[in-house]
């Protein structure tokens, strides 16, 4: 009890030692992505929602060629990539990877034209093999703290016998190198290196400047006193104590969830819940392997384990909810965001295990205290019970390439205000990239009272991608403006937009402009 007191109070330490928000976003760039200019920018300039570390920052210039003499310099959330004096004319690419905070990678490219754009495209994906690596090597992280030092804390404290350790060891076995892996995995990730790149001294500097890499540190020592718990020596049971807290302390370091605001609530609930699920998973393994023979220890164990179980989910489902809310913000957000639907699929297993666990705990076990034949249906539902909980686990690894509903900072609508003495019309066009675009005019006189008209029709054009004009009609809202829904813009670039007001049947208002449209 004085370590995890110990533990929480360095938890309450870690947590109050930083106000960040934890996953980095970018909020701002000048120039702005997809900008025609007609000579090349001293600097890009690039700004984050929080701190961050640079990764891998590239320039691809006017001629498709890769420079090695941009500046780079860091002030707190900015970033600025000075352009080299010799800029050529084209389209320019400053691909950037950034680390934030919680040790996650941050990706994208800023596109400019100095001129007449060209052909320049940003650079091409990681590789996918990568990904999968991280993947898996994520699932070997979590088999190790939760199976096998999980099951060696149950082992120790909860049916005081080692039988049953075969799975736990194993899972600390596969463990210990896949955290190795994920280590270094990770480095490639916040660099954008080839899987080449492995055995270089790059990945593994970066990896270690992260929260991550301490995180893992962790994780390693957690699993070599596990498996040093398995021996026979008097002082065992306080390895696997001192092994068990780490779980907790290792995942409480860092991640999306840990460093989420406030860290003084979040790290807390992260340490609780990862202990919660190393308890309940790790003794699943040793459970059916003590039911696989005969043993009068197993219904006294079973009971034990079920009083122990009731405060541990109650402390698991609770501090899952509460992480939940942090993170989605919305209910929404569970079905409209990849990290919603991730974890709507974990919640779905979740509630399966506890079915599962209520099966046994209230009608399987029952029937083992009066038969002795039932352990094998027990054996089985506690089987079962490892698969969905391995299945949980391959979920939950998902998240790594997600960042959570709340980091992510919604587009600011492009707009686009044209005003002449006759009238003057206000465009906002969302999200403003390439791709399908809404369009919402707002017509006004020229003195800025509102402009009736019986019709209105929106033209666009893209002459240098030969995209001939396209005209589309627009429809009046409730909310007094005229909308243009799902407008296909296949090109970045500057478009140009004409808006055309038919006032009465003898007159038409049209107005004339430009809009830069970005990327996807």
């Amino acid at each position: 009890m004085r370590l995890l007191a110990a533990l929480a109070t360095l938890l309450f330490l870690v947590g109050t030692s930083t106000g960040a928000s934890a996953h980095a976003a970018l909020i701002s760039v000048e120039p702005a992505s997809g900008s025609i200019l007609a000579s090349a920018p001293r600097a890009v300039e690039l700004r984050f929602n929080e701190a961050v570390v640079p990764g891998a920052i590239q320039l691809i210039d006017g001629a498709a060629r890769a420079r090695d003499d941009a500046r780079v310099t860091v002030s707190g959330e900015s970033i600025s990539v000075a352009m080299p004096p010799d800029l050529p004319q084209g389209t320019a690419v400053v691909s950037y990877r950034v680390i934030s905070q919680d040790g996650h990678p941050v990706a994208g490219s800023v596109i400019f034209s100095v001129g007449a754009p060209t052909a320049t495209q940003p650079p091409a994906n990681p590789d996918g093999r990568l990904n999968a690596l991280i993947w898996l090597s994520r699932i070997g992280v979590y088999l190790g703290l939760f199976v096998g030092v999980g099951g060696v804390f149950f082992g120790r404290w909860i049916a005081w016998s080692m039988t049953g350790m075969s799975l736990p060891r194993t899972a600390l076995l596969v463990g210990l190198p896949s955290t190795v892996v994920s280590l270094g995995v990770l480095g490639l990730d916040l660099l954008g290196l080839p899987l080449a790149s492995f055995m270089t001294m790059a990945p593994w500097t970066i990896a270690f400047a992260t929260s991550a890499g301490p995180a893992l540190l962790v994780a390693i020592a957690a699993m070599l006193l596990a498996l040093m718990a398995l021996g026979r020596a008097w002082y065992a049971r306080a390895l696997a104590a001192i092994a068990f807290a780490g779980v907790g302390l290792s995942l409480a370091m860092t991640g999306h969830a840990a460093t989420a605001s406030p860290e003084t609530l979040t790290r807390p609930a992260v340490f609780v819940h990862g202990l919660a699920v190393a308890f309940w998973i790790g003794a699943l393994a040793p459970l059916a392997a003590l039911l696989s023979k005969p043993n009068p220890a197993v219904l006294p164990l079973l009971n034990r384990f079920s009083r122990i179980a009731v405060p541990v989910v109650a402390a698991l489902a609770l501090t899952g909810l509460l992480l939940a809310v942090i993170q989605l913000e919305e209910p929404r957000a569970l079905v409209e965001t990849s990290y919603g639907l991730i974890l709507s699929v974990k919640l779905a297993l979740v509630l399966s295990l506890l079915a599962l666990a209520a099966l046994n705990r209230y009608r399987l076990t029952p029937a083992l205290a009066k038969d002795h034949a039932a352990a094998p249906v027990l054996k089985r539902s506690i089987l079962l019970e490892c698969g969905v909980a391995l299945g949980i686990l391959a979920v939950v690894a998902g998240w790594r390439f997600t960042p959570p509903p709340r980091t992510i900072i919604p587009e600011t609508p492009l707009a686009i205000h044209i005003h002449t003495d006759k009238a003057m019309f206000q465009v906002l066009v969302s999200p403003g990239r390439a791709g399908v675009d809404d369009f919402v005019l707002q017509l006004m006189t020229g003195e800025a009272a509102p402009l009736q008209a019986k019709e209105a029709t929106l033209t666009l054009s893209l002459p240098e991608r030969g995209v001939e004009p396209m005209e589309r009609e627009a429809e009046l809202g409730p909310d007094g403006y005229w909308h243009v829904r799902k407008v296909e813009l296949p090109f970045a670039g500057r478009w140009h937009m004409r808006i055309d007001a038919l006032v009465t049947d003898f007159e038409k208002i049209t107005l004339e402009d430009d809009l830069e449209v970005a990327p996807p």
